[in-house]
């Protein structure tokens, strides 16, 4: 058995002397581990880290074997993405979910490695304010992908598709503004960058509010079920838009 694909690196931890386990995300192999001979050597130790790009060769015997990586450089983000605070709190929110959420070796999730990508290249440009919205619709992806999406099109109470504000913490979908005004105590708000039709200038109270709606659904629907709970490195990204919400007032 054997296939070649595109990946983005996980986690990595020693195996041995010399060798890692690799954990990648792949553009059509899903999330998947292997084994990397020489993985702690000079050369290949800079190539595995947390948000490189690699190009993967996996070989196994039998297909339910943990199989062989061979790995070739392809995107290096991992130095970038380390100097600096917010972008790294971000790549390790990012790793944290990927590897909680998603179950290893389910085949389809092609569009999820795309976003990742894009998301992953604009940490290294600029901080929280440039990448947050585009980490929220990572996770609204992530969830569409594993059956649990987000339902934004209309609101559930009167189904008007105009002035949504709102998502029900229980359904998951849309309420309009003047439909959710009595119960907004108890709604998510819904930021405005997760409607298609909307193309309103992001502000940091918006991710904040994104945050808290995937992170909500991610938890109840996805991690809890699972008995797994919220990692803590997505809990320090929310702790970060908070913060920077907080500083914008």
């Amino acid at each position: 058995m054997e296939w070649t694909d595109d990946a983005i690196v996980l986690s990595v931890r020693q195996h041995g002397e010399s060798g890692t386990i690799l954990e990648v995300l792949t553009r059509t192999h899903g999330r998947h581990l292997g084994l990397v001979r020489g993985g702690t050597s000079h050369r290949m130790k800079p190539v595995l880290q947390p948000g490189n790009g690699v190009r993967l060769q996996w070989r196994a015997r039998l297909s339910e074997h943990l199989g062989n990586f061979t790995a070739e450089p392809d995107r290096s983000r991992a130095g970038t993405l380390m100097d600096s605070r917010e972008a790294l709190i971000g790549l390790n929110a990012f790793t944290a979910i990927a590897g909680v959420t998603l179950p290893e070796r389910a085949p389809y999730y092609d569009p999820i490695f795309v976003v990742a990508g894009i998301l992953l290249d604009a940490m290294m440009e600029d901080g929280l304010a440039h990448w947050g919205a585009l980490y929220v619709r990572w996770e609204a992806g992530l969830l569409e992908a594993l059956g649990f999406g987000l339902d934004l099109s209309q609101c559930a109470a009167t189904g008007a598709t105009d002035d949504l504000a709102f998502v029900s913490p229980k359904s998951g979908r849309a309420v309009s503004a003047e439909a959710g005004a009595p119960y907004a105590a108890r709604l998510f708000a819904l930021p405005k960058f997760l409607l298609a039709s909307q193309n309103a200038d992001v502000t940091n109270a918006d991710i904040a509010a994104g945050l808290a709606l995937t992170g909500h659904f991610l938890l109840e629907r996805v991690l809890k079920p699972n008995g797994k709970p919220m990692p803590a490195a997505r809990l320090r990204l929310d702790a970060l838009a908070a913060h920077e919400e907080s500083e914008s007032k």
